[in-house]
This record gives C-alpha cells, sequence and structure tokens, in this order.
C-alpha cells in the first residue's frame, strides 16, 4: 500500500521519468511513508500548539482582566465546559491559576513531542536523501 503524500509524489514521478536506474525497495517505501506519517504528526501538533498558545493567552487576559474589578464580592462568571459557574475572587484567580498551569504543561507536552518528531523525520530525510539525492523532495510546500 502506497501512502500517497506530496512527499511521495516527487519519488513517483521520479521513478516514472526517464532515468529510473534507481529502483526502490519495499524498505525505502517504508521509510518513505513513515516520514509522511511523522509529517502529517508534526503539522497537527503545530496546529494544537497554536491553539494552545491561544488558549493560553486568553487566560493570561482573563487574569489581567480580573485586576480591574472594583467589587471583589461580585461573583465572576467562570466557564467550566459548557456553562458558567459564579465564584468569589479568590476562587476565579484560583481556577484560572490551574488553568494556565495545565495549558503551560499541555505546551510543554507538544514541544517535547514536536521535537522527537523532527529527531526522527531529519534521520529519514538524511537515509532517504543519501539514496536519493534531488531526485526526492522531503521539504514542506511554502504557501
Amino acid at each position: 500500500m502506497i501512502i500517497r503524500t506530496k512527499f511521495t509524489f516527487d519519488i513517483l514521478q521520479f521513478f516514472s521519468s526517464k532515468d529510473s536506474d534507481i529502483h526502490i525497495t519495499l524498505e525505502d517505501q517504508q521509510k518513505i511513508n513513515r516520514f509522511a506519517r511523522q509529517n502529517a504528526k508534526w503539522e497537527d501538533l503545530k496546529d494544537d500548539l497554536k491553539s494552545k498558545q491561544g488558549d493560553l493567552q486568553n487566560l493570561e487576559d482573563a487574569s489581567d482582566d480580573l485586576l480591574m474589578v472594583e467589587d471583589e464580592s461580585v461573583p465572576i462568571p467562570f466557564v467550566v465546559g459548557e456553562v458558567f459557574v459564579h465564584l468569589n475572587m479568590e476562587e476565579t484567580k484560583e481556577k484560572l491559576e490551574e488553568a494556565k498551569n495545565k495549558v503551560k504543561k499541555d505546551i510543554e507536552n507538544i514541544e517535547a513531542e514536536c521535537t522527537n518528531i523532527k529527531a526522527i523525520m531529519s534521520d529519514l530525510k538524511t537515509q532517504l536523501y543519501a539514496k536519493f539525492g534531488t531526485s526526492i523532495n522531503l521539504e514542506a510546500d511554502e504557501e
């Protein structure tokens, strides 16, 4: 089974061109497929990271907004799932800090996973470029 991604099309075009002295082995195809899967996973993680960073910014903005509240006895609406719960100032600050810490931890985990995936992709890229040279393109298209 050949997984067709933007990365495998270049190698498929290579083998259908006039100069097909290099033969692709099952191992080569598996490396290309693994690279494509890792790249797709990395792209998804980048999107998740961007989303989490936005969430963190929103939480920090909410913390800043709490500083402007004049009457600390007024209940503050706090979203829990899809429902607003009214909490006092202290509870709201605690919940915001908990949420910020959780998002920061999620960001750290995503960044660590991105680093691991990039290392795997770099290793596969080195192996594939060593065998196929310029006949394969494993660089992401700029949009």
